[in-house]
């Protein structure tokens, strides 16, 4: 497989995930501003969304958007747990939290990352933000992880989103919850090397 990434972009889960699975995977790096990959590539023919993450398949096939491609990893070995079994309630469950963290995080981060948004647009996207946090870190309460005591690919996703507070001056520290789940998930060797690889500039 190869993923198509960019160093810090939320393409950042699912490389922890290649990792947490030990799945074989080639990086190729993308510049999501030209849309070319690292070797001068056009983007736009492997993806014509020209975001990231898109996943090559070793059928030629390329699957794009997050929240799929997550899924997709954690059903290629189904007993590491990363996503419950598919027609589960619990599959439900973390398919709630990753359309959450997609259309209400995720999307809420994107006003910071905008070229040209005004100050004030940011302050409201930082204000919408706090008040998901707050009901977020509520949602958590005690539990290790979103789902309880097992680590899936919805924590990868959410640890993903949270590293983008310190960029956009969003001082986690506000909700302290929040602040020692994030930096527990940062702990797990698979987010480590995951980070280590993108601050390498690996490429395939």
């Amino acid at each position: 497989m190869k993923l198509y990434y960019s160093p810090g972009a939320c393409s950042l889960a699912s490389h922890i995930v290649l990792h947490e699975l030990s799945l074989p995977h080639t990086l190729v790096r993308v510049d999501t501003k030209a849309k070319k990959t690292a070797d001068g590539g056009d983007y736009l023919q492997i993806n014509a969304k020209g975001y990231v993450p898109a996943l090559g398949l070793d059928d030629g096939g390329v699957l794009t958007e997050g929240p799929a491609i997550l899924q997709y990893l954690a059903d290629r070995k189904p007993d590491a747990g990363l996503a419950p079994a598919n027609g589960t309630m619990a599959r439900y469950r973390l398919q709630e939290w990753l359309g959450y963290i997609n259309s209400e995080l995720h999307k809420s981060f994107s006003t910071f990352f905008i070229p040209g948004t005004a100050d004030a647009e940011k302050a409201a996207a930082g204000e919408r933000l706090a008040r998901k946090f707050d009901w977020l870190q509520g949602a958590i309460g005690e539990r290790p992880y979103l789902m309880g005591d097992t680590f899936t690919v919805a924590d990868a996703y959410l640890y993903t989103v949270l590293n983008w507070s310190g960029f956009v001056g969003i001082d986690l520290g506000r909700w302290p919850g929040l602040k020692a789940y994030h930096a527990r998930v940062a702990e797990r060797p698979s987010v480590q090397k995951a980070h280590a690889a993108e601050k390498a500039g690996k490429s395939g």
